[in-house]
């Protein structure tokens, strides 16, 4: 009986121990992860600060903590699971969803360089349309875009995370992609509240209490913030339509061979070949944005027209 005991005690140390193991893989896991991911954090970091353009600036950081908590609870309590399910169930299907998110993503970044390059009618419209709603309505609208934009990030990013822990212990999966999920929201809605308010730091360090050399500092900050904010937009463009383009190469053979043979043949300079693919899927992304906006439109043109 004791030497039975024993035995089990064996067993069971020898499964912590290999379980432990398992456990230690977590935060290199989650390093690869983000990595890989990195393109559509740019994006949502990029695109988020927008959505508080024009609100009163006491209710900036209440904005984009309700935004955050929103994309916390949908990644973690919404996508993570049906991430999960979907990888257990019907793992074939977790490919044609990452690509229709970044078909959706070519479309929304096409619309934005399309927005750039045009003049719209409709901005006017835009404009009445705020002068005739509440600040609180207008503030729930801000927040309901940005959920409703970051939902489509955040399923990308939570499939993503997904697909570099198939055939890892369950437990590794969950904790990697909690991780990952956490992490990836605070340093986003974080980095973004930082910068919706990096005019007030500087405002706040232009004072006169401080020296000379901290005021001008000050007063950088606050002549910069404009400037930073509009290349942030482009910056958060060009991320759209990159990783939409290169989710949709990659599910398509040809194409993923294609971006392969073209890092390989840069390989001798890592820099230049992440520019080249970035660049490449760009272009890409641009074009099939294009063609998705001329098909939404066609469609539209066939619907009915409500009297």
């Amino acid at each position: 009986m004791p030497s039975g005991l024993f035995a089990l005690l064996d067993d069971v140390s020898a499964l912590v121990k290999v379980s432990a193991a398992s456990l230690d893989d977590v935060p290199a896991q989650v390093a690869k992860t983000t990595g890989k991911v990195s393109g559509i954090v740019i994006d949502d970091t990029a695109v988020t600060p927008k959505y508080v353009v024009g609100l009163d600036p006491s209710r900036e950081l209440s904005i984009i903590y309700q935004i955050a908590k929103k994309s916390l609870f949908n990644k973690i309590l919404i996508l993570s699971p049906a991430a999960l399910i979907l990888g257990y169930f019907a793992p074939w299907a977790i490919t044609p969803i990452l690509m229709l998110g970044g078909a959706y993503l070519c479309f929304e970044g096409y619309e934005k360089v399309h927005s750039m390059f045009s003049k719209h009618p409709e901005v006017q419209a835009e404009s009445a349309e705020i002068q005739s709603i509440t600040p609180e309505e207008l503030e729930q609208q801000r927040v309901a875009g940005a959920v409703r934009t970051d939902i489509i990030l955040s399923a990308e990013i939570m499939a993503i995370a997904y697909s570099q822990v198939t055939g890892q212990p369950i437990v590794n999966q969950i904790l990697v992609m909690l991780a990952v999920a956490v992490f990836i929201t605070v340093a986003v809605y974080g980095f973004v509240g930082l910068i919706v308010k990096a005019d007030d730091i500087g405002m706040h360090l232009a004072k006169d209490k401080y020296g000379p050399a901290t005021q001008k500092f000050g007063r950088g900050i606050v002549k910069f913030m404009p400037h930073f904010l509009n290349i942030l937009s482009y910056v958060g463009t060009a991320a759209m339509l990159w990783v939409g383009a290169e989710i949709i190469a990659h599910g398509i053979p040809f194409t993923a061979h294609l971006l392969h043979d073209l890092e390989l043949a840069l390989a001798s300079v890592p820099a230049l070949a992440w520019l080249a693919k970035a660049v490449a899927c760009g272009i890409f992304g641009l074009i099939l944005g294009f063609l998705i906006e001329k098909v939404v439109h066609l469609v539209k043109n066939m619907l009915p027209s409500k009297a």
